[in-house]
């Protein structure tokens, strides 16, 4: 579990993992009552600089010693029900790894036609983050997908969730500046567009109210972030 500044949530999350063999804490030297917390439950405490969420989490893993590997952040809950289908999944040894499904959390609802399928579960062996933001989680073998949500508390509010997309927006225009891209006029209107219109229609954000059109409008302006800060990056003008 990656932490900064998280005293508010972090207590819930780790007590959800109880059942793990051990618990591993990643800290990015937290100003708070983090480490204090994460002492009372953590296996394993660490401290380390934060670069970007890939290395954060490989990290961590370097720690690991268990077959398998959970990774959750601290605004995340492991349900009983999901906690019985995790260990059942990794004790039938099908699948080298499973997603999980987070529904996203937003003006007091959990949005189920607003949520991503990521894996989370894996063997230790072989697995690896890679990416600076929305990062992937490899692992050898087939995946698998897990029924049961976690409980996912994912924005704090309008200005939490408009402060992420401008950190996550630099992360990952940094990455396509290093694949050598550049912004288009495709970007900046198509992509946020087709962004708005597939989250809000196609996976049905509209069922989700007031709070479904509200997310499909920030997704669509984070996508527009991206590619602007992709420019001024290009143009040496962050």
């Amino acid at each position: 579990m990656p932490t900064l500044n998280e005293e508010a949530y972090i207590e819930a999350a780790l007590r959800s993992v109880r059942f793990a063999d051990e618990i591993i804490v990643v800290d990015s030297y937290s100003t708070d009552a983090t480490p204090e917390i994460s002492r009372k439950y953590a296996t394993t405490f660490l401290q380390r600089t934060f670069d970007n969420f890939s290395n954060q989490k490989n990290y961590a893993l370097k720690h690991a010693t268990a077959d398998w590997v959970l990774f959750l952040d601290a605004d995340e809950r492991i349900t009983y029900p999901l906690q019985l289908e995790i260990l059942t999944a990794i004790n039938s040894n099908t699948h080298g790894g499973y997603k999980l499904n987070f529904p996203h959390f937003y003006m007091n609802r959990f949005l189920y036609h607003h949520s991503n399928d990521v894996v989370r579960v894996v063997k230790r062996e072989g697995a690896s983050y890679q990416g600076l933001v929305h990062e992937k989680l490899t692992c050898e073998g087939t995946i698998g997908q897990l029924k049961n949500p976690v409980l996912h508390f994912t924005y704090k509010g309008l200005e939490h969730f408009l402060h992420k997309k401008e950190s996550y927006a630099w992360f990952q225009a940094e990455q396509l500046q290093k694949k050598g891209k550049h912004t288009t006029w495709g970007h900046l209107f198509v992509k946020p567009t087709w962004r708005f219109f597939s989250s809000y229609i196609i996976k049905g954000g509209f069922r989700d109210g007031i709070p479904g059109l509200t997310i499909a409008a920030n997704n669509a302006y984070g996508v527009f972030q991206r590619y602007v800060k992709l420019m001024l990056l290009n143009k040496g003008m962050r």
